[in-house]
């Protein structure tokens, strides 16, 4: 009885936990809101183009990010908000024949685009998964890395899919959060597009992450590491 009564206990906590994490969105003035962050309208797939410029290089230094990203052949890396690509069909070459690469959009245009362009290049281990506003679709406990490439600021559900991305993580797997730097004024984008570390922290240790190591080497972008939360011993 007493076995079932904590367990009865511990269900409600994080029954408790999780529903007042979901009230953190809200609305202001009929925008969607989370932990003071106005959250981002998800590019639409016709601005597809502007993901593959020739200028990205120079202007995010992919190279010297994917560098430091610790891929290993035979890894399981999901791009999660893959677009057309531009860091799927890398990152499949990085794993080797031996690796897989789930590439998750909610758009099925963006999918295709990014069907298109591995096949014209060869490349057979990349899984497409059409994801939900709220839910990654991701297979559970296989996932080694999820790179989240200047999107997470667009979640309209940024609950619901930490959660689901939380729970797609082997026990050592991580997130790797990308997104422009709200505190330097230089780099050129929309403010609403751009993240503070500080908003970062704030989101993610709040739904059961911490930081495992930062890159700040990339001329626009925050790069942060998350693990899952490691349990205290009062815990």
């Amino acid at each position: 009885m007493l076995r079932t009564a904590a367990l009865s206990l511990a269900l409600l906590c994080c029954a408790t936990q999780f529903v007042s994490a979901q009230q953190d969105v809200t609305q202001v003035d009929g925008r969607p809101v989370y932990k003071g962050r106005e959250i981002a309208q998800t590019m639409h797939y016709n601005g597809a183009p502007w993901l593959i410029r020739e200028s990205r290089q120079r202007e995010e230094d992919c190279q010297k990010m994917l560098e430091n990203l610790g891929v290993q052949p035979g890894m399981t890396i999901c791009d999660m908000g893959c677009g057309n690509g531009f860091y799927s069909l890398k990152l499949a070459e990085m794993v080797g024949k031996e690796g897989k690469i789930l590439a998750v959009d909610i758009q099925p245009e963006m999918l295709r685009l990014l069907k298109a362009r591995a096949e014209e290049q060869g490349i057979e281990n990349i899984e497409l998964v059409l994801g939900d506003i709220d839910d990654p679709k991701l297979p559970e406990g296989k996932v080694d890395l999820i790179l989240c490439v200047d999107v997470y600021h667009e979640f309209s559900h940024p609950v619901e899919m930490l959660a689901g991305m939380r729970k797609s993580l082997k026990p050592d797997g991580k997130i790797v959060l990308l997104e422009f730097r709200m505190e330097d004024p230089n780099v050129p984008i929309k403010l609403l597009h751009k993240m503070s570390k500080k908003q970062m922290l704030l989101e993610y240790e709040a739904n059961g992450f911490q930081v495992a190591e930062q890159f700040d080497g990339l001329p626009w972008q925050h790069m942060m590491f998350f693990e899952k939360k490691k349990a205290t011993p009062e815990e």
